[in-house]
């Protein structure tokens, strides 16, 4: 029997695998998508995507009383660390204001349907010892706006389960990559330059920030899976580490990305792609998600990796 699923910025990275999971359920699925519907998005995956700012609390209010969705996911957010030092007002209007908006709107009009909130690994910050594997329960410590911004929407999911009982369920996913995102992200940026360099439109120099720290990679396929099972099996008001339990260097990415090459490429640090802080360690504990959902990654890092260059090379063909 087909279910509503609503999901905001279901056009993007994740959102697009997501639906791809979400079909072989059954579900009628709705959206949005701002400032515009992506050119080349496959629109047969969704029943309806509407252009909407999820700033704009009464249309976004009114979409969710036309569509009166079952399960909620909500995706929509400015999710580039270097963007929101950029952009401060604007990240903290989307991501704050924006899941305000929707969780009114969903008490008004959808009190009973099920939500995932997605937060981020980033609100954990810099931490001591650095040799750990986080958990949910461990001190979070904003040192970024768009991570200040996750941990309030992780207090505003809170908040509205406890509170307003609203039936929300929270996600921490980790770094999380794949074919598709955004050459914003680190594994996407080096991946386009390289096919960019074998198809001889940039010189053979691949520039980069810091390759030093480390990173528990995972890929989007396997997140938006734990996503899934999550909303089915996730305890309200509960948060859950969406990770592999292991960490990788970014020279280490960098390597394996450099390997599916056979061009001889340099590579060069660019000052403008060095963050402002960085965290020399970053690595999940996922023990929880586990034994709530019996969910666990399938996707090598290699594999990923694979995927995203050749994305890469079949786009620039």
């Amino acid at each position: 029997m087909s279910f509503r699923v609503f999901v905001t910025g279901v056009t993007g990275f994740v959102g697009t695998h997501l639906v791809k999971e979400l079909g072989s359920l059954g579900a009628s699925i709705f959206g949005t998508a701002y400032p515009e519907t992506p050119e080349g998005w496959d629109a047969s995956t969704a029943e309806g995507v509407f252009v909407q700012d999820v700033r704009d609390e009464k249309g976004l209010a009114s979409l969710v009383a036309q569509i009166r969705p079952e399960w909620v996911f909500h995706l929509a957010a400015v999710s580039n660390v270097k963007h929101s030092w950029q952009r401060r007002q604007e990240t903290l209007a989307t991501n704050l204001t924006g899941t305000l908006n929707l969780f009114e709107a969903l008490r008004e009009h959808a009190h009973h349907a099920r939500v995932l909130y997605v937060s981020s690994s980033d609100v954990y910050g810099i931490v001591s010892p650095v040799k750990k594997a986080l958990s949910e329960k461990d001190a979070v410590h904003p040192v970024n706006p768009y991570a200040f911004t996750k941990i309030g929407g992780e207090i505003l999911s809170q908040f509205y389960a406890g509170i307003e009982g609203l039936d929300i369920v929270i996600a921490r996913p980790f770094s999380h990559t794949g074919p598709g995102q955004s050459p914003e992200f680190v594994c996407s940026d080096w991946a386009y330059q390289i096919a960019r360099i074998e198809k001889k439109q940039n010189s053979p120099v691949i520039k980069v920030g810091n390759i030093d720290a480390k990173r528990d990679f995972i890929d989007v396929r396997d997140v938006v899976r734990a996503y899934i099972l999550l909303m089915q099996k996730g305890k309200k008001g509960d948060v859950y580490n969406i990770c592999s339990g292991d960490a990788i260097s970014l020279r280490e990415v960098l390597n394996i990305l450099l390997s599916f090459s056979s061009e001889s490429i340099e590579v060069e640090v660019d000052p403008d792609k060095v963050r402002k802080i960085d965290l020399p360690l970053l690595v999940g504990d996922n023990r929880k998600v586990k034994r709530a959902t019996s969910w666990a990654p399938k996707i090598s890092i290699r594999q990923t990796l694979e995927d995203l260059i050749q994305h890469w090379r079949d786009l620039l063909s």
